[in-house]
């Protein structure tokens, strides 16, 4: 029998495994906070108020870099808008919810909460308290990103500056692209963004990284109608 507690201490244990990568990525990214220049309290707002790992980089780096309110607003967002089809997946499963409950959840819901409520819900469909695995996986990834972030700040605010950490952006992001390359439609899409931006670099408040987004996706949506 399914019960609030049993449901919601299986989300945080299920969840655990998919930690690995995010304790060092959690670390690296408060060391680059600080890296960048921002203070402690700004680099730490961002994982409570953004919460999303590969957003609050981009963000980060490209208020660094100068580029204006309005591309920083639109990449991040364009960076989350996978959590849309997440909503979109969970929301039959949660429907019934209130707006407080869906308000919350969709605070928690990352890519590791996602994947792991996704398969719970398949099978437990019917356990009324399903709700309390997706809070109880969500709230143990926003503790360890928690605690990883001020660790990170830590380790900023002590490592020298001749040694600098802001080479490990471009590594986190390529690592994010490895499974990526063995797909030949998803190698040519990341081609022709990466040509894109360097063809529009130079173009004024960082649109290029804009400019290559729309570019990469026009691409994807003729491979799609190619293959279709």
């Amino acid at each position: 029998m399914h019960s609030k507690s049993k449901t919601f201490s299986k989300g945080s244990l299920d969840i655990l495994p998919l930690m690995i990568p995010v304790v060092p990525f959690g670390i690296i990214f408060g060391a680059i906070g600080i890296e960048l220049g921002f203070g402690p309290y700004v680099t730490y707002a961002t994982s409570i108020i953004i919460f999303s790992g590969a957003s609050q980089i981009v963000i980060l780096q490209l208020l660094s870099a100068g580029a204006s309110s309005l591309v920083v607003i639109t990449s991040s967002s364009v960076v989350s808008t996978r959590h849309l089809l997440y909503g979109a997946v969970v929301s039959q499963y949660l429907n019934k919810l209130s707006l407080q409950w869906k308000l919350l959840l969709s605070y928690l819901l990352t890519d590791q909460s996602f994947a792991v409520s996704n398969e719970y819900f398949k099978k437990n469909i019917n356990n009324n308290f399903k709700h309390y695995y997706l809070l109880g996986s969500g709230i143990t990834l926003w503790l360890i990103w928690q605690i990883t972030t001020i660790i990170g700040i830590i380790l900023g605010s002590i490592v020298p500056d001749e040694l600098g950490l802001t080479f490990t952006i471009p590594l986190t992001f390529l690592a994010l692209l490895v499974n990526y390359l063995r797909n030949l439609n998803h190698l040519i899409v990341i081609i022709v963004s990466g040509v894109s931006s360097i063809l529009f670099f130079g173009f004024p408040f960082k649109s290029y990284i804009i400019i290559s987004s729309i570019i990469a996706l026009m691409s994807a949506t003729i491979l799609i109608k190619i293959k279709k």
